[in-house]
C-alpha cells in the first residue's frame, strides 16, 4: 500500500459509500457524490468491500470512481500556462 498511497490520503476517511433500498451504491469523496453503481456493478462492489479492511476499502472506492484525483492536477495547470 505504501507505493499506492504515497501522500497517506487513504488514512483519512475521504471516500464513503451508502446503499439505497434497491441496492444502488452511492460513493462519495469528501462528502460529494461521485459515482452511482447499480445492478451487477453494485453487487460486485459490495462483495469486495465486505472482505476489505479500511485502507483497502478506501482504495476500492478510489478505483470505482475512475481516473480521479491522481495528484497531477497542479502539473497540468502549470503546463497550460
Amino acid at each position: 500500500m505504501n507505493t499506492i498511497d504515497k501522500r497517506n490520503k487513504f488514512e483519512e476517511e475521504v471516500f464513503l459509500y451508502r446503499i439505497s433500498k434497491d441496492n444502488t451504491v452511492f460513493t462519495s469523496w469528501n462528502g460529494k457524490q461521485v459515482t452511482i453503481l447499480r445492478g451487477k456493478e453494485g453487487e460486485k462492489f459490495l462483495r469486495k468491500i465486505e472482505a476489505a479492511d479500511f485502507l483497502t476499502a478506501q482504495l476500492i472506492m478510489a478505483k470505482v470512481t475512475g481516473n480521479f484525483k491522481r495528484g497531477n492536477e497542479r502539473e497540468s495547470k502549470q503546463r497550460n500556462k
